[in-house]
């Protein structure tokens, strides 16, 4: 799975946060340990139970990326 992620220096630490999974957040010192800090929390949140309601379902959709990231991805 891919998830968007928005990082930024601030000061002498790094921050990110998950656009695709509300809550998972991170700081740390360096870039790679912050983007590792978000993938372990994205692991942790996706791995939490949900209690469902009787006869509901969870369904997984599969949703074709916006122009925006296809163009993005073919100019890297």
């Amino acid at each position: 799975m891919k998830y968007r992620a928005v990082i930024k220096k601030s000061g002498k630490w790094w921050i990110g946060w998950l656009v695709d999974l509300p809550g998972v957040n991170a700081q740390e010192r360096t870039r790679t340990r912050l983007l590792e800090s978000l993938r372990i929390g994205a692991v942790e949140m996706l791995a939490t139970e949900i209690p469902f309601e009787p006869d509901s379902q969870m369904l997984t959709l599969d949703i074709p990326l916006p122009s925006w990231a296809i163009e993005a991805t073919s100019a890297a």
